[in-house]
């Protein structure tokens, strides 16, 4: 079987922070079906066939809603119903 390439770059893409605090895109061959599937920090959902891998086979932890920057105050601002 061949190793997937990834594809290069796009041009303008914004290069992770210098002190690899952001998240890294990743590759991957999809375990369904083979396609070649790019995911952030090792967390992946191929779009052909719908397979996801779980949370927890990534390559860092996830951050806490309490750590998310963008959240709202109060926590429910902006749920539904």
């Amino acid at each position: 079987m061949n190793t997937p390439v990834p594809p290069d770059p796009q041009p303008g893409s914004e290069p992770p922070p210098a002190d690899g605090s952001g998240p890294e895109i990743t590759y991957a061959e999809c375990r369904q079906c083979g396609t070649l599937i790019a995911g952030l920090d090792g967390r992946y959902s191929c779009g052909v066939c719908g397979w996801v891998n779980h949370h927890s086979e990534g390559h860092r932890p996830l951050p806490r809603a309490e750590d998310d920057r963008y959240r709202t105050r109060g926590g429910d601002a902006n749920r539904l119903g």
